[in-house]
């Protein structure tokens, strides 16, 4: 049944890689406002639903503007490399919801640094007309290519290169925690991401609030969904 489903994504992803543009398309003094995005998953009575959730932030103030949900029922199947296809069509449901208009969206997830440079920040930029990041909180291993550790100090990092070609990059936020992982998603440049990365960087959290709050957005959203107290 997935074999269907592969051959069309692969074709898809193979036709998006080609428009990928690493490099800036803004001016950082102009940002205004950032979108953190990100999804949560459960299953009931057999069927699997997920919710997405979007936290929009002030980038100077860092206070939040707005906040939306939407979930809906999960009819893609999961198959390794292809999470974007899952995840989109919530995404972009989401994004209607919003008032505001975000300068730019990072994602939980992987951007360029992906089996085929499509992860989901990658994918939705296309479909956003944004610039986006991708921020991991675990390694995503291609070709059996493992990542180096950066220096434990705040900002150190390493990058992830395969084949000569960066991926992305092993970023240490903080000093004593585990790193993360940033990818550009598209029209931005890896320095770049990283800087609004660590912008976002609070002494509680090895991880920028913008995903850290989209994500805490997810489980509260799925609480209220199941009726979870």
């Amino acid at each position: 049944m997935k074999e269907k489903y592969i051959k069309k994504f692969v074709e898809k992803q193979d036709e998006l890689k080609k428009l990928v543009y690493l490099q800036n398309t803004f001016l950082v003094e102009e940002i205004k406002l950032v979108a953190g995005v990100d999804l949560a998953y459960w299953v009931k009575d057999k069927k699997e639903y997920g919710t997405c959730s979007i936290v929009v932030i002030d980038y100077n103030t860092k206070e939040i503007v707005e906040q939306v949900d939407y979930f809906d029922e999960i009819t893609v199947p999961y198959i390794s490399g292809f999470l974007a296809f899952r995840e989109l069509p919530l995404i972009l449901k989401t994004v209607k919801k919003l008032k505001t208009k975000p300068d730019i969206y990072m994602f939980d997830g992987n951007g360029y640094l992906h089996y085929r440079h499509m992860g989901i920040a990658t994918h939705a930029s296309f479909y956003l007309n944004k610039p986006t990041i991708g921020i991991a909180k675990s390694y995503l291993k291609i070709e059996n290519v493992d990542f180096i550790m950066p220096e434990n100090l705040k900002g150190a990092h390493t990058d992830i290169v395969i084949n000569n070609d960066v991926y992305g990059r092993c970023l240490r936020t903080r000093e004593n925690v585990k790193p993360i992982f940033v990818s550009c998603g598209n029209w931005i440049d890896l320095d770049t991401a990283t800087e609004l990365t660590l912008h976002f960087i609070e002494k509680d959290s090895r991880l920028p609030i913008i995903t850290r709050y989209a994500d805490l957005a997810t489980h509260q959203s799925r609480k209220r969904v199941l009726g979870d107290k």
